[in-house]
């Protein structure tokens, strides 16, 4: 090997992301490629000793909401700490471009009530200094970060931007409409969108209560804009939806004629509905059936229950919609510690949610119900427990210790300072167990998604899903463990084919060096923790990762044993990439 060598990671156990078998191995990389793997008797201007360490290719994260937060920050926290080195963002049908002057507030609107971002955050943090999409990637562009990006085109803005509020008032799109949707789209794809999003569920509100603008697009207008994507000959799509309706057969329907004319590939989001705890089978059918057909569809997994997080510092917990709470709610987090360590308080807290009704209106006590299941309520724990036994919801325990299970979960809220979180799972654990999950995990036609890296920040704490997907389904469940080197590859490989970026994703001569040397042993995932460092002081809860000791993003090391180490070599990748010439 006659070029001079950057690194050379040494003797590591590699899992190259193919699904191969793993090996021992040595990786040389030079000028940000990898460009040897074997016995590599070069020396590397730095050396790093992977010995009794894995070796794997830098993770695909392809459901994120980092929209506002690459505006003002470098470091792509939590998702860099969990071994992500390419994000995909743009997600659900919501992000911040296209826009004009007088709808900027509205997006912001939006974002805040789908993804539980503090809206003065995004006011403070957003510069708006671009009204297109093409403009809004140049100030992507600007920023050196901690890892790669890639931008999706989202149906909420592009709508509002179109219709204006006929848009958000979820009117039909004209002819002159959908011809714009289709320009606008075939002009992103073009500037370099990675695809476009789009959200069709119910569940997807604005802060002030509203539906998101794309609830009820028709067939025809997201026709219009798969067609703007296939006239660019390049953007997938993704999609959520509430699959889980009667029409469900009809709404897959609409799905594959548009990927049967557009030929672009699209995700869809697929999870065990607690309500209906076997219809996650039927979509996985008919996204099988329609591959055998040709057609490039696949559904998007999580690798443990999706849910909540339930505490005093978050968003929401088993009070939060009472009015005894809320003369509270907005104190600093010390003082509103202090009133709930009130034995009065406390009493008279306690009475209202025994007795919620009186007064109430509906939304309060839909709310309160859905916060005061305590069948489906667990502690987290400080080593979080993600497959917690029935036997510890908070109904069964304070059945076994004779007490209410509301006074079970306040005194858990004061515990530890304040800071401990429970778990309250809405998806993915109707069974009280991990058991479909791990089917949707080994299914043919899925992908690892849904973590929502920079989302949710008062509620979820997701972004660490490849370190939990590794960790537990790869060393720690005590059942139906998954063979590490094919966990790699969907975290890694699987995701990056699926956006078109054939230029990572595997450890291999060519491949960008973008790679994580882990300590299996300690892998793991540490308890959520609130931090007040957004924009205007703003929180947002983050998950730190035990065992990577270190991160590289196109050949610099990025993170050293979870330690950020000022290197800043992600850029914003514009659109598919190209295999490397062999």
């Amino acid at each position: 090997m006659a070029q001079e060598l950057d690194y050379v990671i040494r003797g590591g156990t590699l899992a190259d992301g193919t699904g191969a078998a793993l090996r021992e191995a040595d990786v040389a990389i030079a000028g940000g490629r990898i460009v040897g793997v074997g016995k590599i008797s070069a020396r590397g201007a730095e050396e790093i000793d992977a010995r009794g360490h894995i070796v794997t290719p830098g993770f695909v994260d392809i459901h994120t909401h980092y929209d506002g937060q690459a505006i003002w920050d470098s470091q792509l926290a939590p998702s860099s700490w969990h071994g992500v080195t390419t994000a995909v963002m743009g997600n659900c049908g919501v992000g911040f471009a296209p826009v004009k002057p007088q709808d900027q507030s509205r997006l912001i609107e939006l974002m805040e009530g789908v993804e539980d971002i503090p809206g003065t955050a995004l006011h403070e943090g957003l510069a708006w200094n671009w009204q297109s999409f093409p403009e809004y990637l140049d100030a992507l562009e600007a920023r050196p970060r901690d890892m790669d990006l890639c931008a999706q085109l989202p149906h909420g803005a592009l709508r509002v931007f179109v219709m204006g509020e006929r848009g958000a008032n979820l009117e039909a799109a004209t002819e002159d409409d959908m011809a714009q949707m289709r320009r606008l789209s075939a002009e992103a794809m073009t500037a370099g969108a990675i695809g476009f999003s789009t959200s069709r569920t119910l569940n997807h509100r604005t802060v002030k209560g509203e539906p998101t603008p794309s609830l009820r697009a028709t067939e025809a207008e997201l026709m219009a804009i798969a067609m703007g994507q296939k006239d660019a000959g390049k953007g997938v799509l993704e999609l959520i939806s509430d699959f889980d309706q009667p029409d469900v057969a009809s709404e897959f329907a609409m799905v594959r004629r548009i990927v049967a004319a557009s030929g672009r590939p699209l995700s869809l989001s697929l999870g065990q509905i607690h309500s209906n705890p076997d219809g996650w089978r039927d979509l996985l059918g008919m996204i099988d059936a329609a591959n055998e057909e040709g057609l490039p569809i696949k559904a998007q997994v999580a690798p443990r229950p999706i849910g909540i997080l339930l505490g005093l510092q978050a968003s929401a917990n088993p009070f939060s919609h009472l009015r005894t709470f809320q003369r509270i709610a907005a104190l600093p987090f010390a003082e509103k510690l202090a009133a709930m360590r009130d034995p009065a308080f406390r009493s008279a807290l306690l009475a209202e949610a025994e007795n919620p009704g009186e007064g109430e209106t509906t939304h309060v006590l839909i709310a309160t119900s859905l916060l005061t299941n305590y069948h489906m309520i667990f502690p987290l724990g400080d080593r979080p427990n993600y497959e917690p036994a029935e036997a510890t919801s908070l109904a069964n325990q304070a059945a076994r210790e004779g007490c209410s299970a509301h006074a079970l979960a306040y005194d858990m809220m004061i515990a530890n300072g304040g800071k401990d979180f429970m778990l309250r799972p809405f998806a993915n654990y109707a069974h009280y167990n991990l058991d479909d999950t791990g089917e949707m995990l080994g299914a043919q036609n899925t992908l690892m998604g849904l973590g929502d890296g920079g989302a949710h920040v008062g509620l979820i704490s997701d972004g660490s899903f490849p370190t939990y997907l590794l960790s537990y389904w790869g060393r720690d469940r005590a059942h139906g463990r998954i063979d590490l080197a094919a966990l790699v590859k969907r975290q890694s490989a699987d995701n990056a084919r699926a956006m078109g970026l054939l230029d990572r994703g595997v450890i291999a001569p060519g491949m960008r060096a973008d790679i994580n040397v882990i300590d299996f042993a300690k892998l793991g995932c540490a308890r959520p923790e609130m931090a007040y460092d957004l924009p205007a002081g703003g929180k947002r809860l983050l998950q730190r990762a035990q065992g990577y000791t270190h991160t590289m993003v196109g050949g610099q090391v990025t993170y050293r044993d979870g330690e950020a180490t000022g290197a800043l070599p992600g850029r914003l990748v514009r659109g598919s990439q190209p295999a490397p010439a062999a």
